[in-house]
């Protein structure tokens, strides 16, 4: 995720596919942190970068520079190899990128008005989509190659999104989940679920992509409020943990379905958080790992009982502008 507060020491930041790692870009350059244990797998101080991607695990980075060096475009897509410090391959667009997704089979390039389609092995190109004017790289993917779904807003006057199967290259469908322009979208690993959220940041939505049917409707607050990031917990059948972050300083974790149907769980929150990973969930509890843009690396333990009572539990924080290289970091 771009940095939206350019004060920010840390410009982006990400988990990877199955959550394992977090990547963050800043000012200097690119670091790698063990999300477990909070170590220090890797840095780079090359400059400035504003997308800093994984492949699940490996040594393969999809790095994008900030343009404060002439090397460093933000026209310029690389394809980074950790292990031999080299660019394996470069990729130069007319405008700037604005997000990159990737997945075994697939790399994702998001533009202001078009997205294009890779296959992450040869880089051949293999489609690209026109989409209306998208200045924020607003699109939501799916890695699980069973249910590669991408989605990308269809209009800028209301809520409405495509659906693209990236693995069989055709739309699969187009949902209209709100009245107001999207904020934020995000779809569960396993491409089951799409959530959504407009600019009112009131209402979070979420359909079933299979069918394109609303299944969730949650209330984030009464007020109008921008919504930073949503995500979903893992889960090999169905995801059961919603969270999204705000620009109210709170972060909301909602239930999908089972005992505590229509739950929220609240807990405030200091810093401007740039991106959020629910690590771990199961019925009634959640580790939560949070990542703000001044550094900070926050991990709650969230627990919801029958009466749908909750209570948030910081488990560990360290920062991840301190960590030096090869050691774990202690809360």
């Amino acid at each position: 995720m771009a940095n939206q507060f350019s004060s920010y020491p840390i410009l982006c930041a990400s988990f990877n596919q199955d959550n394992s790692c977090v990547a963050i870009g800043t000012r200097h350059g690119f670091r790698i942190f063990d999300s477990s244990t909070g170590r220090l797998l890797y840095e780079r101080a090359i400059g400035a970068f504003i997308i800093v991607e994984m492949l699940y695990s490996s040594n393969l980075l999809a790095i994008v520079g900030a343009g404060e060096q002439p090397a460093l475009s933000p026209r310029r897509l690389c394809l980074f190899n950790t292990t031999t410090r080299n660019a394996l391959q470069e990729l130069t667009f007319l405008t700037s990128v604005l997000v990159v997704r990737l997945n075994r089979k697939r790399l994702i390039v998001v533009l202001q008005e078009k997205t294009f389609i890779y296959d992450v092995n040869n880089l051949n190109i293999l489609d690209t989509i026109d989409t209306v004017p998208n200045l924020k790289g607003l699109s939501a993917f799916s890695p699980c190659l069973d249910g590669c779904f991408l989605a990308l807003p269809a209009s800028t006057t209301k809520g409405s999104m495509l659906v693209y199967n990236v693995m069989e290259l055709q739309s699969h469908c187009e949902i209209d989940a709100h009245q107001s322009p999207l904020a934020a979208m995000v779809l569960s690993s396993n491409g089951v679920y799409i959530a959504t959220a407009s600019e009112q940041g009131t209402i979070i939505r979420v359909h079933l992509v299979s069918e394109a049917t609303k299944s969730y409707s949650f209330r984030r607050g009464t007020y109008p409020s921008t919504i930073y990031s949503l995500s979903f917990g893992p889960s090999k059948e169905l995801p059961n943990i919603l969270v999204a972050t705000s620009s109210s300083g709170s972060i909301h974790a909602f239930s999908l379905g089972f005992a505590i149907n229509q739950s929220c769980a609240v807990v405030r929150c200091i810093n401007k958080v740039a991106d959020s990973s629910v690590s771990e969930s199961v019925a009634f509890r959640a580790s939560i790992s949070i990542i703000t843009y001044s550094g900070c690396f926050l991990e709650y333990r969230l627990s919801i009982n029958h009466q749908n009572e909750s209570s948030w539990i910081l488990e560990r924080e360290f920062n991840l502008l301190a960590a030096i290289s090869g050691h774990a970091i202690n809360s």
